[in-house]
């Protein structure tokens, strides 16, 4: 958690709420929030002994999750964002595909929601192969193995043997973790019952932030395990490459009186307009116009922010002497909860 006043609540009510017959301890890991969602949650675990408050200094995703590791007393550990609302058997169900498939990984399909017109527009691109590109674990509709899940519940044993998730990355942590899960010969398991509802970003400006961390941060790990690379990851930078070498080589064309190379020097965007639009018009059959009116420019950022930070990161040099960061440690705590 980190600055989360807005959705902290809502998040820790359907924690609270699992239908679940075993003990579980939850594990509020904050940042540094100073918005008053930090004190939000103290107060919660002032009257609930089952909520514990930890403080993450490095304010990372990756320290967070290993800080909760390394004190975690349970059998499992159940990532949850802030931004998540839990179906009552969440956890419940998580336990029983676990135990069902002997998986190190198991999650199921991000379905977002958006609290804005603006972030219903994102959570339809969110659902759309042309939004968000074709992932397996974000269309499935059986239980299925994959390379990645959205959140993941792990058997604790897990990080005895792989170690904590890398404090080098400052996003795609979860990634490079499943990586290393399917390079030690371990399995990854999306199943459509395990079910909760993911909160968008509200409006452009933190959709782009977002995106564009998550671009930027992509070649990082990328650098880390190269043969990790799905073709899926290179459309957006491509794109984003294209139009500038379309907008020089259509003025280009315009300066040298070559009206044809002009227009092929477009034929990127055109393309790319002309799916936005008809993805679009697809999404009326089950939206309203208010929102889908919003759908291309969400498309546009969702595509530019991630692959300008994709190549802004491929252009940025690592500083020198700094080595790869290994994964973090594993816990230390003993189990003593189901």
């Amino acid at each position: 958690m980190l600055n989360e006043r807005s959705s902290i609540d809502a998040c820790l009510d359907t924690i609270a709420d699992q239908d679940l017959d075993a003990a579980y301890e939850v594990l509020v890991v904050d940042g540094g929030s100073r918005d008053g969602s930090r004190e939000r949650v103290a107060e919660r675990c002032s009257r609930d002994p089952r909520f514990r408050l930890l403080e993450n200094p490095a304010g990372l995703v990756s320290s967070a999750l290993n800080r909760a590791i390394a004190v975690a007393r349970g059998n499992f550990l159940v990532r949850v964002d802030a931004h998540t609302l839990l179906s009552p058997d969440y956890v419940r169900t998580c336990l029983a595909v676990l135990a069902e498939t002997g998986a190190d990984n198991v999650g199921g399909p991000m379905r977002p929601v958006g609290s804005t017109a603006f972030g219903r527009a994102v959570a339809i691109a969110m659902v759309s192969r042309f939004g968000i590109g074709t992932a397996p674990f974000r269309f499935a509709t059986r239980r299925r193995e994959v390379d990645t899940v959205y959140l993941g519940a792990f058997p604790m044993n897990l990080f005895d043997r792989l170690g904590g998730f890398d404090e080098g990355l400052l996003r795609n942590q979860d990634y490079e973790m499943n990586y290393r899960i399917c390079q030690a010969g371990g399995r990854i398991v999306v199943d459509p019952a395990i079910d909760c509802r993911y909160l968008t970003r509200p409006d452009g400006r933190s959709l782009w932030a977002q995106f564009s961390s998550y671009g930027f941060w992509k070649w990082r790990m990328l650098r880390r395990h190269p043969k990790s690379l799905k073709l899926r990851q290179l459309a957006p930078p491509a794109f984003v490459a294209s139009l500038a070498g379309g907008g020089a080589g259509s003025l280009f064309g315009l300066l040298s009186s070559r009206p044809l190379l002009a227009w092929a020097a477009l034929l990127p965007i055109l393309l790319w307009s002309l799916t936005a639009a008809l993805s679009s018009l697809w999404a009326l059959r089950r939206h309203a116009p208010a929102t889908v009116v919003r759908l291309p420019l969400v498309f546009a950022i969702l595509h530019l922010a991630w692959g300008s930070g994709f190549l802004r990161s491929l252009l940025t040099p690592v500083p020198a002497g700094s080595p790869p960061v290994a994964p973090g440690p594993p816990r230390a705590t003993p189990p003593e909860t189901a």
